[in-house]
């Protein structure tokens, strides 16, 4: 404002010099809304954007807007963090005429739930966190949905420019957005030729939907753009999960082209798996397209790529199925879980609004593609922003993935618990240098865990939470609004409900609805049968949700038991657990008691786990004695999903086939 050119504009408004450290700038503000009637505009971050995000917002704005009885009318102005007139230059691709949207949202009128009782202080607090949540919604609102994945891609391309370099993997051959469209476009139109010739029909929707069983990597991009390209359905197929898994998706989803690769399937040791699926579905190999691709092939693919606006991928409805996601079958059989393009690109707005990040960023991505943390929060979401990204294959490479980490520069990575706490324990504590944010979901995070990451390498793990149903982030900790132990605050965008359940308190069944929801299920019962979502999804997990919006999960409704007319979280006695015997892996399952209805079984890796121990520890903390398990199973290791996540029903017949018989009788059961 003082600069010399910036004086002719400004000369034509009444302006408000502002003193963060005099009170007396504000009251002046007030009056003239209050007294005056005039209206008043505020830049409430108070300062131009050095993240190219929102930045922190000043609570000065809402306390005119609440001192003064006036309504707030929330403006978002996107695109100018691109101009060479911002404070984005090393970070962005500079434009000197960037395209420019205005957003304005209906007003609103800033009155926190109690803010009469408040104390003068926290009304304040109150009124700076409301306009904070505003401000985060116009900003969500303002970004575009409306299209499909390949156009977001295109968009992508066209504002950071064909050449910029987007994803790397193992074999370090970098991949710009120009490549990747161009091999979106040969391998995708391919793609499509056999899978219509398999299914003989190509509207049937065995030929829409198709099959993906690669790692992550840079040619799975390529195959995942490419299906999306040509209007094709990517189902991702969950490798981890056997033959007779993948099958059973296959099945579900009516799938009969499954894309992989030769390389993938001896390096991973799953020859015996694709033998077993072929008699059933058609394995299509990459690396089988290169040698038969003709002149005529290569021509149609510049074209395409030229002309990438028109293909079916870029014209199709935002609202038609874009990916079908297998459920973890953590606590039963999967289902296929359909989401739109829509949906998808909402779940990456979200993410945007409350996460700052830019091309300066780098990206390590380790969590399989196959599973929704994967592939929204480290696929889609870099790749359609504009940053870098290095996908791995492995999250059980625990030397290796520190090590790259360090290599690559990287500053963002996601991981769950499991992960997580293997990479910290083998990292040298300068791998993780550069990192910005760790973000930690599908499984809670140990206290443990986040200490090692805090003492040993400097750096906050933001835990957060969601669903394979909801595309799947619902809440997360950010580096603005972030309290340890809970899941963080829902993003923008999502509503909520708790219903009441019977025995516990001060927490509810957790139901959201949002634009990131699903369009439904598939079920094996009626394979290719979409059973759409009602518009509200019951996520299963017992939460409580305080005053400030943070979201702590007690468990899942599935995971409590009733002891003696109680209700006890078989989670939270996990977390009990994880805290005496911190270097073993842990899970608690609930047994049939002719006596107290049900009691709880703690099978561990812990070889000096036991009951006195775990009774003692709970004396001393206060815990609830309900909440001890009195029974200890021992076992060499525990059974996990591809994901890192404990898999429970696998526990549940571990216990009944080894040792249910033993547990009431002898209180310690030891099995391999």
């Amino acid at each position: 404002a003082e600069a010399w050119w910036a004086r002719p504009f400004l000369a034509a408004v009444d302006i408000f010099k502002v003193d963060i450290q005099s009170p007396f700038a504000i009251r002046r503000m007030v009056e003239a809304v209050r007294d005056d009637g005039r209206k008043l505009m505020i830049f409430p971050e108070g300062r131009l954007t050095k993240t190219g995000s929102l930045m922190k917002v000043y609570e000065g704005a809402g306390v005119v807007a609440d001192k003064s009885g006036a309504k707030v009318l929330p403006i978002s102005i996107e695109g100018l963090q691109f101009t060479r007139l911002g404070r984005m230059k090393g970070k962005l691709a500079m434009q000197w005429f960037p395209r420019l949207s205005v957003t304005i949202m209906p007003p609103v009128t800033l009155r926190p739930v109690g803010a009469e009782a408040m104390t003068p202080r926290r009304r304040r607090e109150a009124i700076g966190r409301a306009l904070q949540d505003l401000m985060v919604e116009t900003v969500y609102r303002a970004k575009n949905t409306d299209r499909t994945l390949f156009g977001a891609l295109l968009d992508a391309r066209a504002r950071h420019g064909g050449r910029m370099v987007i994803a790397e993997d193992v074999a370090r051959a970098p991949i710009t957005y120009g490549r990747l469209v161009l091999g979106a476009a040969v391998l995708g139109r391919k793609i499509a030729a056999i899978a219509d010739a398999n299914a003989g029909d190509p509207s049937a929707m065995t030929a829409r939907n198709i099959g993906l069983m690669l790692p992550n990597a840079n040619g799975t991009l390529v195959a995942f753009m490419g299906v999306q390209a040509f209007g094709r359905v990517a189902c991702m197929l969950n490798f981890s999960a056997g033959a007779e898994g993948m099958l059973s998706a296959c099945r579900t989803a009516r799938i009969k082209t499954v894309v992989s690769s030769r390389a993938f399937v001896e390096k991973g040791k799953l020859g015996a798996v694709v033998e077993r699926m072929a008699g059933e579905v058609t394995f299509l190999w990459l690396e089988d397209i290169r040698p038969q691709l003709t002149l005529r092939d290569k021509l149609r693919a510049k074209i395409d790529a030229a002309f990438a606006r028109r293909l079916p991928g870029a014209t199709a409805s935002p609202d038609d199925w874009a990916v079908v996601l297998f459920t973890s079958g953590s606590e039963g059989t999967p289902k296929g879980v359909v989401h739109s393009h829509r949906s998808l690109l909402a779940n990456c707005a979200q993410l945007a609004s409350v996460i700052d990040f830019s091309s300066s960023d780098r990206v390590f991505n380790a969590m399989p593609v196959f599973h929704s943390f994967g592939l929204q929060g480290g696929t889609l979401l870099p790749l359609l922003h504009g940053v870098r990204s290095f996908q791995y294959p492995s999250p059980l490479h625990y030397r290796i993935v520190p090590a790259l980490i360090y290599d690559t520069d990287a500053t963002i990575c996601f991981g769950t618990d499991t992960f997580l706490n293997g990479w910290a324990r083998y990292a040298h504590p300068y791998d993780f240098y550069a990192m910005r944010y760790i973000f930690g979901g599908a499984e809670k995070i140990r206290e443990e865990t986040r200490r090692l990451f805090a003492d040993r390498f400097g750096v906050r793990l933001l835990e957060g939470y969601g669903a394979t149903e909801t595309a799947p982030v619902l809440s997360t900790n950010t580096a603005m609004n972030c309290r340890p132990g809970s899941v963080g605050r829902f993003l923008p965008g999502i509503t909520h409900r708790l219903e009441p359940v019977p025995g516990v308190e001060g927490a509810g069944r957790l139901h959201v609805s949002g634009p990131n929801l699903m369009l439904g299920y598939l079920l094996a019962a009626e394979p290719g049968v979409l059973v759409p979502c009602a518009g509200e999804y019951d996520t299963g997990d017992i939460v409580a949700i305080d005053a400030e919006g943070y979201v702590e999960i007690r468990g899942r409704a599935k995971r409590f038991a009733k002891i003696a007319g109680e209700m006890v979280s078989m989670t939270a006695a996990e977390s009990f657990v994880s805290a005496l015997w911190p270097d073993a892996m842990h899970a608690v399952v609930n047994l049939p008691d002719a006596r107290k209805g049900e009691m709880l079984l703690l099978v561990t890796t812990a070889r000096e786990a036991e009951t006195r121990a775990l009774l003692a520890e709970a004396r001393a903390r206060g815990i609830p004695e309900l909440m001890v398990p009195r029974t200890v199973m021992l076992v060499d290791s525990l059974p996990l999903l591809g994901t890192g996540k404990l898999d429970y029903p696998a526990i549940q017949r571990l216990v009944a086939t080894r040792g249910a018989g033993a547990v009431a009788s002898e209180g310690l059961v030891t099995t391999p």
